[in-house]
Formats: C-alpha cells, structure tokens, sequence
C-alpha cells in the first residue's frame, strides 16, 4: 500500500482513519491530523453526505462501490476517484479499505471537450449551439417578465481584405482582438458569440427601446473604429449591426437570428459603419426558407439526408461504368425537399461543408459494395460545392474518405463548375494539382453553361468534360444544339478528355451521341436518380442484360 501510486486509505467501520499511506499524507498535507480522524473530514463539504451514504453502504452489503469525492490537499481541493471495499480484519473487525486515483486529468480534459462543444475555438466566444440555448432562456425570462429584448448582429466592415492580402494568421488575431472588444463593450448580462467568419451575434436583454439599442449599437460600432496594431501593421476597420427586437419582430430564436442578420446586410448595402433596426421593408430570407434552415440542422442529427445515384452508362456497350452521387433530403413531413431549396441554404449557413464530407466518405463506401455485386472496378462521381472546394479541410476530407474506403484514387471523379474554378483560379490550380496527386479525377461540370474559356482546359488538370442538358434536351432536332454538342466531342477528343452527356431522355438523343462519339451518357433514358438498394437491384439485372431497354438494343449494332 505504501507503493501504490494512489492515495490509500483504511477505515474502521465507523469511518475513522486507521491508515494512511505515504502518498495520501503527502497530498494532505498535514493540515488536518490523520489516524483517529473522520475520512468525511478531508473531503470537500458538498461530498461528505455521499461519502457517509456509500461507507454505510459498503459496510452493510460487502459489495465493492466507485465514488467521484473532491479531497482537500495541501494545494486545493482535487478530485479522485474512491473504490470503496470492506472486508473483516485478523481480529474480526470490520474495516473498510479506500484507494482513491487522481482525477484532476479526466476532469480537466472533460471540462475542456465540454467548452469545445460549445464555444468558438478561435475566440473562446460562444457558439451557435450555446447561443441557441442562451436564446431560448431568455425568451423564457421575456415572456415571464414581459420584458422585451434585442438581439444584434455585427459583421466586420473589410475584414476580407485584411484576411486575403495579410494572410489568415492576422486575420485570426484581428477577430480575437474583435470579440475581446465587444465582450468588454457589452454587460455581464448579455451574450456575445461568433457565429461563423466575420460576423457575432449579441443577445441584449432588456433592450428593446430605440434609445437603449442606438446607445449600445453605438458603443460597439465604435470599439471596432479603433485602429487594432497587430505585429507591424496598423488595421482599421468597422462595423455593420442589424437588429431585431423581441416580441415586436419574432418571437423565437430562429426568425430573430434571421431578421437580425437580414437588417446587417440593409446596413451594409446603405453605407456600413451604421446600425439597422429590422423594418417590414428589408429584404430577408423567406419565412419558409427560415424554417427550412432550422430544419436542417435538426435533419443533419436525425440523418435524414440521404444518397441517390444515377448511373453513368458507356454509350457504345450499355454497360455501367459508374454512378453520380446526388444529395436527397426525406423531411418527416415535408417528404422529398429538392436539392435546389436546401442546397443554397446549406451553402449559405455552412452546413455544407458538414454535409459534403460526409456524403465523399459515403459515396467512396457504397462504390466498393456496387462492385462487390458488378464483378469488375466502377467509378464514383461526386460534386463538390464552392464552398467545399475553398476550405482549407477540403483536402483531408478527401484523404479521410480515399483511407477509409479503401478505394483507388482514380476511382473517385470530384466534379466542379466552371464558376467555382474562375473565382479564384490561382487557388483553384494550386487545389486542383493537389487533387490529381492523389489520382481523384477531375470533372467540369455542367460545361458551356459558365465561363466556358477554352484557356483553362490547358491550364488546369481536368480530365472528364460533362455537358450540361440544356444543349441536350432538343436533340437531333436543334441545329445549334447539334453545333455545340460535336465542338464539345471534337475538343475533347483532341485534348483526351472524357465526355459525359447528361439529361438524355429519347433514343434518338443517344443515337445521335453514340454516332459522334460521345463516351458516356447520364439520363432518365438509362437510369432516374436511385437509392443504394435500387442502384444495387440495377446492377444485377445488368449483369444478365443491358440497362437500357430492349429496343435499344439495336441502336448503333
């Protein structure tokens, strides 16, 4: 006992110390005399009744218990552990034997996992989730009191430019010194969180009048004014507020974020530097929309979201050579919520990002089950949103779904519009170049329909050309149509890329394609969006017969 890393204790069975080991003494300290001494005396006061509670316990049953106890050291109170036992001594005593393991680790690591959940890494500020919990209190307390309240939301007037030409290790030191700004700005009372990039968001309760908001707005708009000196630069800034009052405006948590957030922009548009109370006549997102994004999130814990996939068939055999991974919501009551309502939504709000690692790792999963079931290597295609494709993650997300799958780089095609490469196109090259060393290949989609500069299928790695429905949907009959479709099929053969046609829904669509020398088609006419079990179903079937119907069987033989 005298060796055991752990503090040792045994007892009488009327809970006075009868031992104590050397570790257990060192720890205490000698504040308190130890042999004859009550245990419940060295443990903080709110544990002495759990601790009485447990010694009589064990003393009645003989059964073994664990008890988290705050014991009084010589430096503070410090949790241990305590595995309480009791067993009869050589005299026929009963006694109780206690050793109890330093806690303090466990406790510190979990009261920081605790934090992490619920504040901004960044700024130590709260987050969206412990704002929405400190929203719904205070809506408690308004509607007990009767007493309204604000709640601002301030966005940082030039901030991006501070973050792209210094880089983001300023433009994180700017934020912090920001919302260290703010928080001293604001009352105890009041809640300040960052809620993503450049833009926090303050509950203020009991201010609800015109004066007391200009008051406070002011007092924030001109904290921020201040030049901030980080390293050798000096940075000015500003800042735009937006607010809405409850219960003038909303009276739950979710609308007043949103009108907050939409009377920022009306500041922004109107000069900045200014506060923005909301007014029936400011543009914000529709009231559907709003509760749609708060479904959303309640959608991400419930796993509504799910997959279909489309087959991508070769042109000339029929066959499958793999599948598009198209992203579906199955809303409780909603049913089926199409992707153009909750895909800008989710772009908007960042949960896309959350949504799209996701659907990559599972998308990369599913392939090796179809091929499990085809016999022969297949190919998954994944699009990528802008905003995935600018986060600084984007590139671990990919590692972590190619390791967990198991599956080939080549196997994986990231299909990207033409938009998203021309925002940036020396971010977009440096991406690009780093997903090609990783073998994924890259596909542009929906091609003709953006930027279309023939300059950047010689600058960046692309390997897969999809051209968009539009200039499929009137074929043969369109003579424009036509015009573009074999300019696409000709370039692409000249710089050895794929072609993927998507949309076709006739025979003679796929004719026409098959003739001209079109690779690859996507359409109704050889498979509607389906869900894995259907895509799996479809797989088999076309291992006895082509996918497409047997009259087209014919087409091109």
């Amino acid at each position: 006992m005298e060796e055991a890393g752990d503090v040792v204790f045994r007892l009488d069975q009327f809970g006075q110390l009868l031992f104590a080991s050397q570790r257990a003494a060192a720890r205490i300290g000698g504040a308190v005399p130890l042999l004859g001494a009550a245990l419940t005396k060295l443990v903080a006061d709110a544990d002495q009744a759990p601790l009485t509670a447990v010694l009589a316990e064990v003393t009645e049953s003989r059964a073994t218990r664990l008890l988290e106890v705050r014991l009084k050291t010589a430096e503070a109170e410090v949790w241990h552990e305590l595995r309480v036992s009791c067993y009869t001594a050589a005299d026929d005593a009963t006694e109780v034997l206690i050793v109890g393991r330093d806690m303090t680790i466990q406790h510190a690591t979990e009261e920081r996992l605790r934090h992490l959940a619920t504040h901004d890494a960044l700024t130590e500020l709260p987050n969206r989730l412990l704002l929405s919990d400190r929203m719904r209190m205070v809506i408690a307390n308004a509607r007990r009191s009767g007493q309204g309240f604000s709640v601002a939301t301030i966005g940082l007037d030039g901030f991006k430019k501070v973050n792209d030409g210094l880089g983001h290790p300023i433009g994180d030191a700017l934020l912090r010194m920001a919302a260290g700004r703010l928080r001293k700005t604001l009352r105890d009372s009041d809640t300040l969180a960052r809620v993503g990039g450049d833009e926090f968001v303050a509950i203020l309760p009991g201010t609800a009048s015109e004066a007391q908001i200009k008051l406070v707005t002011g007092r924030l708009i001109a904290t921020l004014q201040s030049p901030f000196e980080i390293d050798s630069h000096t940075i000015y800034l500003g800042a735009s507020v937006g607010v809405s009052v409850y219960p003038q405006h909303a009276e739950d948590e979710v609308r007043l974020v949103a009108l907050a957030d939409a009377a920022m922009s009306r500041a922004k548009e109107t000069g900045k530097g200014r506060c923005v109370v909301y007014s029936q006549g400011h543009s914000g997102p529709p009231q559907h929309d709003i509760s749609l994004e708060a479904a959303m999130f309640q959608a991400v814990r419930e796993g509504e979201f799910l997959l279909y996939y489309q087959p991508i068939v070769d042109a000339q055999t029929r066959e499958i050579q793999g599948f598009e991974t198209l992203m579906r919501w199955k809303h409780p009551t909603l049913g089926m919520v199409p992707p153009a309502r909750f895909i800008p939504i989710a772009e908007t709000n960042g949960l896309i990002n959350l949504l799209g690692a996701w659907a990559l790792k599972a998308a990369c999963v599913q392939l090796k089950q179809f091929e499990e079931v085809a016999k022969r290597p297949l190919y998954i295609s994944v699009n990528i949103s802008p905003r995935q494709f600018r986060n600084d993650k984007f590139l671990d997300v990919l590692d972590d779904a190619i390791a967990f799958s198991g599956l080939l780089g080549e196997q994986l095609v990231l299909e990207i519009t033409e938009g998203t490469l021309m925002i940036d196109p020396v971010h977009a090259e440096s991406i690009l170049s780093k997903m090609t060393e990783r073998k994924a290949r890259i596909a542009i989609d929906d091609f003709g329909t953006g930027y279309s500069s023939l300059a950047y299928l010689k600058r960046f790695p692309i390997s897969v050309l999809k051209i968009d429905r539009a200039f499929i949907r009137d074929l043969p009959g369109s003579q424009k149509d036509g015009a573009i479709c074999n300019a696409v099929l000709d370039l692409a053969k000249h710089l050895d890329l794929s072609v993927v046609a998507e949309g076709v829904e006739t025979v003679e669509q796929l004719q026409y394609l098959e003739q001209r020398g079109c690779q690859y088609i996507q359409g109704y006419l050889t498979g509607k969006p389906m869900a894995a079990n259907v895509a799996l179903a479809a797989l088999k079937e076309s291992m006895h017969r082509k996918v497409v119907p047997p009259e087209l069987r014919q087409v091109g033989q």
